[in-house]
């Protein structure tokens, strides 16, 4: 059997410096199919779809609604082509009725020891149309390592910079913060993986720098301590949501190799600004998250705010609009309040505006994030100031002697859970 698994192009964040990681989604999903299947992946943020070709089933990877528009052309495209279409992933699990009228049938929930009942479907005839798996997780030990060899590891980096390769070590989150979608997706039970199989994974990592996607390393301080001991002597560079704002914890994340931490900045309190000083303190990074249009937000707010970066000295920020996506608690709010504005899931890209913001005009709002970037990054802009991040993450590698000088890799075709050298 033949599969061709899709990721989707999608517009990215306006003002922010336009790179592409490897997907994660994909490979982790790439790992429930059976080694029998003949395997295609195709990145079009990087890659170009061809559509000539006729595999026995096409599958469509979608992570964000504003990846949705361009997956339901591709999908189109295919199945007047007599292709077959299943659609799964996050995006699909949070609009799974509107996604389902363009496909042959989509997968909600976690695909391990789950997939292949699909592809038995398929051969029998007998595709479903939905194959419900939400609120039913998998065991944690059945995540198997993510198959990075489907990726053509030469096209994600910038520069000559190799960029971060993406791996989790948990599922779930016990938070739910109003603007995710986390709680519905993966649910509040914090869900962690094997330490063993987590190390033995980043291990078989040829990248020495790391993303760990998880979605808190916050939620379980024996587990963490576990984690990042044993992480230390992997020598592994990596970047993560928010740690565990504790000092046993942040001096172990440190030792592990943390480089920076992506660290949401929702005020100007102390609570804050200790927090970031904090993390600097132990010579980890800061990217501040921030989300502009709260409803505690008007004008002035948005203005100290910016202020706030800039004194508490934050190495570099990402300014996003608040943005309603499905099945979030902001967006339930919002409906029950009439304030949506635009279901143009092109827009849902967290550069615009598409609601109706408390204390201002939509206008200006959309005003106030340009006036963010420009403002934080007057002075250097933001690859400059990525470019300082890299040079100390260099600098350490140089230390402890695991720098390498990216070299593009050619390329040929790995087998299943064969990595490349």
């Amino acid at each position: 059997m033949k599969m061709h698994l899709i990721y989707p192009k999608w517009p990215k964040l306006d003002q922010q410096t336009e790179f592409h990681l490897p997907p994660h989604g994909p490979v982790v999903f790439a790992a429930t199919v059976p080694a029998s299947v003949e395997l295609k992946f195709t990145d079009e943020n990087l890659q170009t779809i061809d559509f000539a070709t006729k595999p026995d089933l096409v599958g469509i990877s979608t992570m964000l609604t504003c990846q949705l528009p361009r997956a339901f052309e591709i999908a189109r495209e295919f199945r007047e082509r007599g292709v077959p279409v299943i659609f799964g992933g996050i995006a699909t699990m949070l609009h799974a009725d509107e996604v389902a009228l363009h496909a042959d049938a989509i997968f909600l929930g976690e695909a391990e020891g789950r997939f292949e009942h699909v592809l038995r479907d398929l051969e029998m005839g007998q595709l479903k149309k939905r194959y419900d798996y939400m609120n039913q997780h998998p065991a944690t030990e059945l995540i198997g390592t993510a198959r990075r060899e489907i990726l053509d590891r030469n096209l994600y980096n910038y520069r000559g910079v190799q960029m971060l390769d993406l791996v989790h070590a948990s599922r779930g989150c016990k938070f739910n913060c109003f603007p995710c979608c986390t709680g519905f997706l993966g649910g509040q039970q914090f869900r962690p993986r094997p330490i063993e199989k987590v190390i033995a994974e980043m291990e078989a990592i040829p990248n020495n720098r790391l993303f760990v996607v998880d979605n808190s390393l916050a939620q379980d301080k024996v587990w963490l301590k576990e984690l990042f001991s044993a992480m230390i002597p992997l020598k592994k560079k990596w970047v993560s949501h928010p740690i565990l704002d504790d000092d046993e914890i942040l001096s172990l994340a440190a030792q592990a190799g943390c480089w920076y931490v992506y660290q949401a900045v929702f005020d100007t309190s102390d609570v804050i600004r200790r927090r970031v000083q904090r993390l600097k303190d132990h010579g980890i990074g800061v990217e501040g998250t921030i989300i502009l249009g709260t409803d505690e937000q008007d004008e002035a707010y948005i203005k100290r705010l910016v202020d706030f970066l800039l004194e508490i000295e934050l190495d570099i920020a990402e300014f996003t609009i608040l943005t309603p996506f499905p099945q979030s608690p902001i967006r339930h709010q919002m409906e029950r309040e009439g304030r949506i504005l635009s279901n143009n899931w092109l827009h849902y890209s967290a550069d615009k505006v598409v609601f109706q913001p408390k204390q201002m005009t939509p206008d200006k709002l959309q005003e106030l994030f340009y006036y963010a970037w420009d403002t934080f990054y007057a002075g250097s802009g933001h690859q400059l100031k990525m470019g300082d991040l890299f040079q100390r993450v260099i600098k350490r590698e140089i230390e402890d002697g695991t720098f390498r000088r990216y070299e593009p890799r050619k390329q040929r075709a790995f087998k299943k859970n064969e990595q490349p050298a």
